[in-house]
């Protein structure tokens, strides 16, 4: 029986692969559409394939019949850098190897101090776009109450300039005659000045015994004064003229950014995933309709800060000069925390050259005034324009002027404003539905 079952019998795994082939062929062959053509050709793709023999007995390294016929194709090709026959490729450089890591990594540090350096270059020119995207933002809300009264917008924006351009040309008319009379009189007291001081005979003392009238005219004859005074000339003349280029500049910008305000922020909002652009919108508008209202703010402290130093200048003896101060203090009052400081400086300075007991009086004043403004007017009025606790307005208008001095001021509080609704809109929500 057992010779039987080997010898005449078929093996079971052999009946099996043959019925398989089989059904195999004519699954192949009762397709539909298939052609005879087509059920050759696969036929034949099997019969290559099982010639090669069972997957188990080529092991898993063992090539194909393709790949063999490569292999003999590179084999004949000397010149082909990419044949085996020089070697497999071996792999890529890993991501994290350190070799990688260090080479990018100080490629994108060079990269960024690069970007730095052209930026602190810049930063001229930034901090005009800044202050004009500034002034356009706080401008626009009055533009828009010309645009909801039925006028373009185009006439509202050159209104609205026409204004500011006027309110700078009445403060030059009204401070210039001021300034003019205040050298003129400082020139015509300075001989005044040199002849009491060389009568008095502790200075005649000091005279003949450190030759100090002698010094001082010996370096006026040596020329030394005259390339320090025509260098003085030449350096207070670029000044002037970068300040009136600068001045221009930020008008014409401010011009520019506040008729193009509406394209602009649709542009920008355009960026943003059609899913988030609505909120994105939102979120946007409420932060310049509060950086519109501390610019608003921001006018009338400083209009509050006008009017009562033009109450204390008709009083203590300043009235000739009142309506020029007044000015003065308004404008330097736009500028947070070291505005005011500027403006009692030149207060207090012109009244000392009027009356060295006016000028006491402008510095005591000056200096109560400061404390009321710092710690009561400021920060009320702006936690109703912008809705900042006043804690947060002083120490974010202190940082902010410490880190980048007049514009960091001048922004410092809209900037706390704009993070305090993003913490109430955005984090808040977060964080209560997680």
């Amino acid at each position: 029986m057992g010779e039987k079952d080997v010898a005449g019998t078929p093996a079971r795994g052999a009946t099996n692969g043959s019925e398989t082939a089989v059904a195999a062929e004519q699954s192949v062959t009762d397709e539909p559409g298939a052609s005879s053509g087509q059920t050759a050709q696969r036929t034949a793709g099997r019969g290559t394939t099982s010639s090669t023999g069972p997957l188990e007995e080529r092991g898993p390294n063992t090539p194909s019949t393709g790949a063999r016929g490569q292999l003999g194709a590179d084999d004949g090709d000397e010149n082909d850098v990419g044949s085996l026959r020089l070697g497999r490729p071996g792999p890529r450089i890993s991501r994290h190897s350190p070799f990688y890591l260090g080479f990018f990594g100080a490629l994108g540090a060079l990269l960024a101090w690069q970007l730095a350096n052209m930026l602190a270059s810049a930063s001229s020119v930034l901090i005009l776009l800044v202050v004009s995207l500034y002034l356009a933002v706080g401008l626009n809300p009055l533009v828009e109450w010309f645009v909801r009264r039925r006028l373009r917008r185009g006439f509202a924006v050159m209104l609205v300039f026409l204004g500011v351009a006027l309110v700078f040309a009445l403060i030059g008319l009204a401070i210039v005659p001021v300034v003019t009379e205040q050298v003129t009189s400082l020139v015509n007291q300075v001989p005044e000045w040199f002849t009491a001081l060389r009568n008095n005979p502790n200075l005649q003392d000091l005279d003949d015994e450190y030759q100090i009238t002698k010094r001082v005219e010996e370096y006026i004859t040596s020329g030394g004064l005259a390339e320090r005074l025509f260098g003085g000339v030449v350096g207070a003349s670029r000044i002037v003229v970068s300040t009136l280029f600068g001045g221009f500049t930020i008008l014409v910008l401010t011009l520019y950014f506040l008729g193009s305000l509406p394209t602009t922020k649709d542009a920008l909002y355009k960026l943003v995933p059609r899913s988030r652009r609505d909120r994105v919108s939102l979120l946007g508008d409420a932060i310049l309709a509060r950086v519109g209202s501390y610019v608003g703010g921001q006018l009338a402290v400083a209009a509050i800060a006008a009017t009562a130093s033009f109450i204390f200048f008709m009083i203590v003896g300043l009235s000739e000069y009142a309506l020029a101060l007044a000015i003065v203090v308004a404008v330097l009052g736009l500028i947070p925390l070291i505005g005011g400081a500027v403006s009692a400086v030149v207060a207090t300075s012109i009244g000392l050259l009027t009356d060295v007991k006016i000028g006491i009086a402008c510095a005591i004043y000056y200096v109560i005034y400061q404390q009321i403004e710092n710690y009561l007017i400021y920060p009320r009025i702006m936690q109703r324009s912008v809705k900042v606790p006043g804690t947060v307005i002083v120490i974010a208008a202190m940082v902010g002027g410490s880190l980048l001095g007049i514009v960091g001021a001048l922004l410092a509080v809209p900037t706390a404003a704009a993070i305090l609704l993003l913490i109430r809109e955005v984090i808040h929500p977060r964080l209560e539905d997680a």
